[in-house]
């Protein structure tokens, strides 16, 4: 089957890479030259784990490749898949959907036959709606079916996400979307990996409600945090003895700085200012988008007043990216606790695997290490942002040898409390009694 992508940012070139690995040929399209061309030459623009030998080996194949140009690539297309941004609008907090609608009048100046256009990026409901409106405006005889496809990948594991995905939902008003969408996902069609089929909103709808339901569980994990902080309990159990249960589960119970990402922040924010357009009250969600902002300021608060007034310090920050196995520094805790403790008069010495590409369009005023042992030299505080497996195994003995000060700031309960407290370290953790054992028999 034919398939075209339009966006190659990172839905759009996951996708791409991965029905090309399922078979099908498909041209990834892009305004950016500079991007195209280095992906023709083998250049992959972001991080992720096997992202790179799979686009290579794909193009080797045949079935991938890349261009700018829309109208030399759609000719033939079965299926067209609209995969470009829809960022948050700095003026009001609704997601920002001008590049999905230039998409759509594009292709509908382009478009030579009938053709299924589905929607791969994050949109309110109602978008598939705006978008048949569009073409049918631009080219009112062309037979369409326009699908909404929304997208379940984590960064640092899309590829796994898409292959052997937990589900695939299919938004389809009639039963040729749907047949396609069937036949492209055909490849990974099992009873442990169901197909989801519903209505086109319906699917716009699940993509929203399914993260907007993960950032809760974060955001309410991260208060309980701050409780067992409070009265001496230890959240790491806590959230054992919760996860246990089949009807809560483990994932997404781990106490931290804040969420961040491309996802949750952006579409927690979208769902919040859609309901509010059809006068329907998001309080909890509301109230998740609020407390994850405070979170992320108050882990920056939290490290400077420990510090004291006791004059500039030297601080190391291992992890800037929001997550590991990704260089995606969007909306990171890492951000608002750099600046707190720049703002603070602090010096930031900081290591990140992915390297300072990302970082450095962002901060200004801080030295980059290259590895965590460099950081960490005549720090007075040590802070582990990111929960990169690298860090999990650092000789602390060594830390505390070449360190100036004490401290460390662990926002990722990497560290069980006898093993830094026996390197001789002053050990702050998240939801946990300080500086005593993680479990405590009184």
């Amino acid at each position: 089957m034919k398939i075209v992508v339009v966006g190659v940012g990172y839905v759009g070139l996951v996708s791409g890479v991965c029905f090309a690995d399922f078979g099908h040929t498909v041209a990834c399209v892009d305004k950016d030259e500079g991007k195209i061309a280095g992906l023709k030459a083998g250049i992959i623009p972001i991080y992720e784990p096997g992202l790179s030998e799979l686009v290579l080996a794909s193009i080797e194949s045949g079935r991938l490749s890349f261009s700018t140009k829309l109208a030399d690539n759609i000719r033939g297309t079965t299926a067209i898949f609209i995969a470009v941004g829809t960022p948050a609008r700095a003026d009001n907090g609704h997601a920002d959907l001008q590049f999905v609608f230039a998409a759509a009048k594009e292709i509908a100046e382009n478009l030579t036959g009938p053709a299924v256009i589905v929607t791969k990026s994050t949109v309110p409901v109602g978008t598939g709606d705006k978008i048949e409106a569009i073409i049918r405006g631009v080219r009112p005889e062309l037979e369409i079916s326009v699908v909404s496809n929304p997208e379940f990948l984590r960064e640092g594991s899309a590829i796994r996400d898409f292959q052997l995905p937990d589900r695939v939902v299919v938004g389809a008003n009639d039963a040729r979307g749907r047949d396609v969408l069937g036949a492209i996902y055909k490849p990974i069609h099992s009873d442990d990996e169901p197909v989801v089929y519903t209505d086109r909103r319906t699917a716009e709808l699940i993509k929203y409600a399914s993260n907007a339901f993960l950032a809760t569980k974060i955001g309410f994990i991260n208060e309980i945090a701050n409780l067992c902080e409070a009265i001496g309990a230890n959240v790491q159990d806590v959230t054992r003895g919760m996860g246990l249960d089949k009807r809560i589960g483990p994932k997404y119970l781990d106490a931290g700085p804040g969420y961040g990402g491309s996802c949750f922040p952006k579409d927690t924010l979208a769902l919040v200012k859609a309901a509010e357009s059809v006068a329907v009250d998001m309080s909890i969600v509301n109230a998740v988008v609020r407390s994850n902002d405070n979170r992320k300021a108050q882990m920056g608060e939290r490290v400077v007043t420990e510090l004291g007034n006791n004059g500039p310090m030297q601080i190391a920050i291992l992890g800037l990216t929001f997550k590991p196995n990704t260089d995606d520094m969007r909306e990171s805790p890492s951000i608002d606790i750099i600046r707190a403790l720049q703002d603070a008069g602090h010096q930031i010495v900081a290591y990140d695997p992915t390297g300072t590409k990302e970082p450095e369009k962002i901060f200004s005023g801080i030295t980059y290490a290259p590895d965590a042992y460099t950081a960490c030299e005549g720090a007075d505080a040590v802070v582990v942002v990111t929960e990169w497996g690298v860090f999990r195994t650092l000789d602390l003995t060594r830390v505390k040898a070449i360190m100036k000060g004490r401290l460390l700031f662990d926002m990722r309960n990497l560290y069980d409390h006898e093993t830094v407290l026996a390197s001789g370290l002053t050990y702050h953790s998240i939801g946990r009694p300080r500086n005593r054992p993680a479990t405590i028999v009184e």
